[in-house]
C-alpha cells in the first residue's frame, strides 16, 4: 500500500463499514470522516454558487454534480487527467489562510472563453494564449468570489482571494512534482465533480486542497455551528413546570340592580316599535355643505405681470429644410458628395420649429454672410 486510499475505502469509511475514525496522511491523523463530510457540503454550495455565476457569464446552462472527495498524490494527478491542463490557483487573503488548485481541461477553457467573448463556443482552433487564460482568469475570479461569499455565511465570518493566476502545463513535462509537494504536500484533498455546460462541456473537474488548509474550513464550519447552538439555547429561557392550579370557591352569582334608563338610551324590554318612536321623535339637524365661491374676477393687468417672470426663459428655434426616411443600408452608404432628397419641393415654404413645436412657415433669406429665415405665415394650433 502507498497510503492511497480508493474511493471504495473512502466509501467504506463514510458509511462506517469500518472502524477506521481518520484517513489521509499516509498513515498519520488527518481527516476524519466527520470533517470529509464537512468538506463535500462546502464544497457542493460554493460550486453550485459559482455554477450559478458561470451561467451569467455565458450564458448558458451550467451544471454540476455533487463534489466526491477523495485524496491524491501528484502521481494520481498525472495519470488520470488529460494533458495538457490548465491550473488555477486561487489564494485566499482574509479570513483563511492558504490556497487551492482548480484544474481544467485545455478544449473546456477555449469554450468558455469564446461563449464570454459572444461566441457560440465552437471557435476553439488554435493554441490556447494569453487573451484566454486572461479570459479563464476572471471567469474564476467572479465564480470564486462569489463562492468565497457563501463560504463567508458558512464560517460567519469575512473570507476574500485575490485575483486567480491561470497557466497551462503538460503536467508531468511542465510541473515538478516537488514543487506541487511543496505547495500541497505528499497528499492533498481532490475533490472531483462533473461540469456540463449546455451540450458543449461535459468532463471532470477537480479542486486541489491542501491537508492543513481543509482542515482548517471544516474547523471553522464547527465552531460557527457550536456558536449558532449556543445562542439558540441561550436565548431560549427554560419553560417551569405546570403548578396545579388552586381550587377556588365558588362564586355566588350577583343579583341584577335594576338600571334607570340613561337619556336618549331606550329601557331594556322595550317594544321595537316603542324604541322607533322614542329615535324618531328626537330632532335632528340637517342641513345642505356649504362651499365659498371661487372669485370670478380677471385682472389682465396681472396676468400680463406674471408672463414678464417667464419672458427671459430661452428656448430652441429650429428651421426644418425638409425631411426623408433612409434605411440603414443606405446610411451606410453614405459617402462625401452623396445628395439626400427631401420631403420638400424647390421654393416651398420652410418650417420653424420652437422647441420642436411647429409655429410658423418662412423663406430662407441672405443676411450679410449668414442664412436667416423671413416669417410669412403664422401657424395657430
Amino acid at each position: 500500500m502507498d497510503g492511497v486510499l480508493s474511493q471504495e475505502e473512502i466509501s467504506a469509511l463514510l458509511s462506517g463499514d469500518t472502524e477506521a475514525e481518520t484517513v489521509g496522511g499516509g498513515g498519520e491523523v488527518e481527516l476524519t470522516t466527520d470533517e470529509i463530510d464537512a468538506i463535500g457540503e462546502i464544497s457542493n454550495i460554493s460550486m453550485g454558487t459559482a455554477a450559478t455565476t458561470l451561467f451569467s457569464l455565458v450564458n448558458r446552462k451550467v451544471e454540476i454534480s455533487t463534489p466526491v472527495v477523495t485524496f491524491a498524490t501528484w502521481d494520481d494527478i498525472v495519470e488520470e487527467y488529460e494533458r495538457p491542463c490548465v491550473f488555477i490557483r486561487i489564494a485566499y487573503t482574509v479570513g483563511l489562510d492558504g490556497s487551492n488548485l482548480l484544474v481544467l481541461r485545455e478544449q473546456d477553457v477555449k469554450i468558455i472563453t469564446d461563449l464570454m467573448m459572444g461566441g457560440d463556443g465552437t471557435n476553439t482552433e488554435g493554441e490556447l494564449g494569453e487573451l484566454h487564460l486572461s479570459a479563464i482568469c476572471e471567469a474564476m475570479n467572479q465564480m470564486m468570489g462569489s463562492a468565497a461569499t457563501s463560504l463567508s455565511s458558512m464560517l460567519n465570518k469575512m473570507i476574500d482571494i485575490s485575483p486567480p493566476s491561470a497557466e497551462l502545463v503538460d503536467l508531468k513535462d511542465t510541473i515538478d512534482g516537488t514543487e506541487i509537494d511543496e505547495f500541497l504536500g505528499g497528499q492533498f484533498v481532490k475533490i472531483s465533480f462533473l461540469m456540463e455546460i449546455g451540450d458543449l462541456v461535459k468532463s471532470n473537474i477537480m479542486q486541489l486542497y491542501p491537508i492543513s488548509f481543509a482542515k482548517e474550513m471544516c474547523t471553522g464550519v464547527s465552531e460557527n455551528m457550536k456558536a449558532d447552538s449556543s445562542s439558540m439555547s441561550s436565548s431560549q429561557p427554560e419553560t417551569p413546570a405546570p403548578q396545579p392550579m388552586p381550587q377556588q370557591p365558588q362564586a355566588v352569582p350577583p343579583q341584577p340592580m335594576p338600571q334607570q334608563p340613561m337619556m336618549g338610551q331606550p329601557m331594556m324590554g322595550m317594544p321595537m316599535a316603542d324604541m322607533s318612536q322614542m329615535y324618531a321623535q328626537q330632532p335632528v339637524n340637517v342641513q345642505p355643505a356649504q362651499f365659498q365661491a371661487f372669485a370670478g374676477d380677471f385682472n389682465p393687468i396681472t396676468q400680463q405681470e406674471n408672463i414678464g417672470l417667464i419672458m427671459d426663459v430661452p428656448l430652441d428655434v429650429t428651421v426644418e429644410l425638409g425631411r426623408t426616411s433612409k434605411s440603414i443600408q443606405d446610411i451606410l452608404e453614405f459617402a462625401p458628395g452623396t445628395i439626400i432628397e427631401l420631403n420638400k419641393i424647390a421654393g416651398e415654404p420652410i418650417d420653424v420649429l420652437v422647441n420642436g413645436k411647429y409655429v410658423a412657415k418662412g423663406e430662407v433669406v441672405v443676411l450679410e454672410e449668414s442664412f436667416g429665415v423671413r416669417i410669412t405665415e403664422i401657424i395657430n394650433n
